[in-house]
């Protein structure tokens, strides 16, 4: 399965971070661990959400739309 995820920071309010990976829990040990160069400064991380997907291509159109303007509106309004 391909995940598409969201973290927000557990100690900076409003840091989030939106990701793809195929395995979610060693994905959020990472980010904790400080593996990630876009998220060692801002963890721990806790996980908002998830969406799985079987098709790796479906999974990184989500993942593009989360990122783009009118994703990011519509996850602030549905998902975080």
């Amino acid at each position: 399965m391909h995940y598409v995820y969201l973290l927000e920071s557990e100690v900076f309010v409003g840091q989030r971070y939106i990701g793809l990976t195929t395995d979610l829990r060693q994905r959020l040990r990472d980010h904790n661990a400080g593996k990630s160069s876009h998220t060692s400064k801002y963890g721990p991380w806790r996980l908002v959400t998830y969406v799985a997907f079987s098709d790796i291509e479906k999974a990184r159109a989500l993942e593009r739309y989360l990122k783009s303007g009118s994703g990011h509106a519509f996850a602030k309004k549905r998902l975080w």
